[in-house]
């Protein structure tokens, strides 16, 4: 299951680029974010693995992040890995003018292996995608506060 969009943020390509790139951001943007822990690397290069930890109500998640390719300002790859499915993330972040920036995201979910999330995406896949769109229209308004 693949999906991808883009949103047009009203701030210079390295002031988002600046706070995509600072994970002490991710829970201004990122509903449930608890917190991200160094596991392997140096942080933020290539090769880095982190450990992400969510907090859903009762219920509490943990990925693992890699980052694969991180081309700051231009692009950012990275794939998640979580006990029940993996996925990843392409990012790409385009000057359209001094002051607006386009930020494009795809995300592919290439391993579901829990019956929950497996029906979930079978009978509402758009649930998924709303998830990733509403991220990342947290982020736009987040940098736009800034």
């Amino acid at each position: 299951m693949k999906f991808k969009g883009y949103v047009d943020i009203n701030k210079p390509i390295s002031k988002v680029t600046e706070l995509f790139a600072d994970p002490q951001y991710l829970g201004k943007y990122q509903d449930g974010f608890v917190r991200k822990e160094l596991v392997s690397g140096s942080p933020g290069q290539d090769g880095a693995i982190a450990k992400m930890y969510y907090k859903y109500g009762k219920r509490d998640m943990e990925l693992t992040e890699t980052i694969t390719a991180n081309r700051l300002p231009n692009s950012f790859d990275a794939s998640y890995h979580h006990q029940h499915m993996d996925n990843t993330m392409k990012c790409t972040f385009k000057e359209l003018s001094e002051n607006e920036t386009r930020y494009e995201y795809e995300f592919e979910y290439t391993r579901i292996n829990w019956i929950m999330p497996r029906l979930m995406a079978i009978l509402f896949p758009g649930m998924y995608r709303k998830q990733g769109e509403k991220w990342m229209n947290n982020f736009k308004e987040f940098v736009e506060s800034q």
